[in-house]
C-alpha cells in the first residue's frame, strides 16, 4: 500500500508481467492526481503520493503494481469517489448514452438478436438503453456488483467493455471472466487507447491516458493485447483507433459488420 511519503519498493512487487511474464523495469513515478483531464488544459493540486509505473521489456505492457494490490475498499475511497464523476465528467451519462446509439446503429436489426452483456457497465445505464431499443441487455461491474459469481451470469453473443481494460488491476483475471462469458461464437468489442508511440524507453511518463486518480493503472501496448488475447485463446483485431476485439470463431452475424462508426470518446 502507498502510505503518502514512500514509494513501493518494485523489487519486491514486480516479479514478471501479468501478460506475457517477460522481465519488468522501473519505468516512472506521477502522482496520484494526474488525471484525463490535463487533456483540457485542467491540472488537479498534487495529492503528494507516488504512483509508479513499470513496463514490460517484451510486450511493452505498462502498468502500476501498487496500485493493482489496492482492495475494492481502497478504490472507492482514493478513486471511485464522490470526486470521481469531475474527473470524469462523461461517465455518468454522456459516454454510456453514446455508445449505446453507437451500437444500436452499427448492429441495427441484429441488435435484439444477440444475447449482450455490458461488462464493467458500471451502473447499468448502457444496457438499460439497450433494452428500451429491444435488446437482450445486462451489464456487470466488479466494482458495482462485488460478490456476484461471473459464471452464473451466463453465456453471451456479444460483450462489450468501454474503456474497462485500463481501469482493471489484474488482467488475467478478465481475461478468465471473458473466457467464462463468452459464447464460442461470439465477441468482445472493447475500448482503450493502445499505448505505442507514448511510451518509450528513456522516456518520462507524460500521456495524457496514463492517470491513476482516473483509476488507469494498465497501459497496454498493441502488441500485449495480442499476446493477452493468445493467452485465452482468442484472436485479436482492432476496428479503429482505440476499438478493438476479442474473438474465437467469428459468428456469421458479424461478418457483414467491417465498417464500424465511431464510438463514444475515451476517458
Amino acid at each position: 500500500m502507498i502510505d503518502g511519503t514512500t514509494a513501493p519498493d518494485l523489487s519486491a512487487v514486480v516479479r514478471g508481467c501479468p501478460v506475457c511474464g517477460a522481465g519488468c523495469r522501473a519505468f516512472d513515478s506521477v502522482d496520484l492526481n494526474k488525471s484525463c483531464e490535463e487533456l483540457n488544459d485542467r491540472v488537479l493540486p498534487p495529492a503528494g503520493i507516488p504512483i509508479e509505473y513499470v513496463v514490460c521489456e517484451d510486450c511493452g505492457f505498462c502498468f502500476a503494481p501498487a496500485m493493482c494490490r489496492w482492495s475494492l475498499d481502497e478504490f472507492s475511497a482514493r478513486i471511485y469517489n464522490d470526486e470521481y464523476q469531475s474527473i470524469d465528467p462523461e461517465c455518468v451519462a454522456a459516454r454510456p448514452s453514446g455508445n449505446a446509439a453507437h451500437l444500436i446503429r452499427w448492429f441495427g436489426e441484429r441488435g435484439p438478436q444477440m444475447a449482450h452483456l455490458d461488462y464493467g457497465g458500471g451502473q447499468g445505464l448502457l444496457s438499460s438503453l439497450l433494452r428500451d431499443a429491444g435488446w437482450n441487455s445486462r451489464s456487470y461491474d466488479p466494482f458495482f456488483d462485488r460478490g456476484a459469481a461471473v459464471a452464473a451470469l451466463g453465456k453471451f453473443d456479444l460483450i462489450t467493455a468501454y474503456e474497462v481494460f485500463e481501469h482493471v488491476p489484474d488482467v488475467n483475471a478478465l481475461g478468465s471472466d471473458l473466457v467464462t462469458l463468452l459464447n464460442p461464437e461470439g465477441i468482445v468489442v472493447f475500448s482503450t487507447v493502445p499505448s505505442d508511440g507514448f511510451i518509450a524507453e528513456g522516456g518520462r511518463l507524460t500521456w495524457w491516458y496514463a492517470a491513476p486518480r482516473n483509476g488507469h493503472i494498465s497501459l497496454f501496448s498493441l502488441k500485449s493485447l495480442d499476446l493477452l488475447a493468445r493467452k485465452f485463446g482468442f484472436s485479436f483485431g482492432t476496428y479503429a483507433p482505440g476499438l478493438h476485439a476479442f474473438w474465437r470463431r467469428v459468428p456469421s452475424w458479424a461478418e457483414p459488420s467491417a465498417s464500424v462508426p465511431g464510438a463514444a470518446g475515451n476517458s
